[in-house]
């Protein structure tokens, strides 16, 4: 079990960021890690299973125009690393996460397709001003996310998203209900207002402070 967050909005944000990993830190306690470009802003909390040497996050392609933060595991990864190479891509570690990165810059949005695994991973693409939030077939791992006009914040866990200072802490009176009533809730709703989860099975793409949901 992994933690990642992220944040796309104007102004400087690192101590929300950083806010927000430390709210995860159970999730990930062996290394956190953060990036910035421009407005967008990435938080990893890694718990070292595979390659625990050389595989913390964020992770990148070979010019860092892409960058990965990632939290399951990918079943099917020593079958995919090897046809990726057979293409020509090049490995540097031993991480499901590269597998993922390569697959992505061979595959694009096709790349969830050929996955086998139980994952939540945020994608920034810099060549399209686009951040990637996919969410396994089944909704193991979990993904929550807030989206206000040209701001995105994203996060594990929705309390680490209630900590930023522009989402209102408002309950869902509705979700709420499902919950008690049902003991799950049947939407992409949340325990709090405006607080979403990406249904399984389905991803984000984010571009021009646009989010599309698309299931896969």
């Amino acid at each position: 079990m992994c933690g990642i967050s992220g944040i796309k909005a104007k102004g400087d944000q690192e101590r929300n960021i950083k806010q927000m990993s430390l709210l995860l830190q159970h999730r990930g306690p062996e290394n956190t890690s953060f990036y910035n470009y421009e407005n967008y802003w990435l938080g990893h909390n890694r718990l070292r299973i595979i390659d625990i040497k050389n595989g913390d996050q964020p992770m990148f392609n070979s010019d860092k125009s892409v960058a990965i933060i990632f939290n399951g595991e990918i079943y099917n990864y020593r079958s995919l690393k090897a046809r990726l190479k057979s293409k020509g891509f090049i490995f540097k570690t031993k991480s499901d996460t590269e597998v993922l990165i390569n697959l992505y810059l061979d595959k694009g949005l096709r790349m969830f397709e050929f996955l086998n695994g139980i994952f939540a991973f945020a994608i920034l693409d810099k060549n399209y001003d686009r951040l990637l939030l996919g969410r396994d077939h089944f909704g193991v791992k979990p993904l929550f996310y807030f989206h206000s006009n040209d701001s995105l914040i994203f996060s594990s866990e929705s309390k680490a998203i209630l900590s930023h200072p522009m989402v209102p802490k408002v309950k869902n009176k509705n979700a709420i209900h499902l919950l008690a009533n049902l003991r799950y809730i049947q939407s992409k709703e949340g325990i709090f207002k405006d607080i979403y989860q990406i249904p399984p099975g389905c991803y984000i793409k984010y571009e021009n402070n646009i989010v599309k949901v698309k299931s896969y």
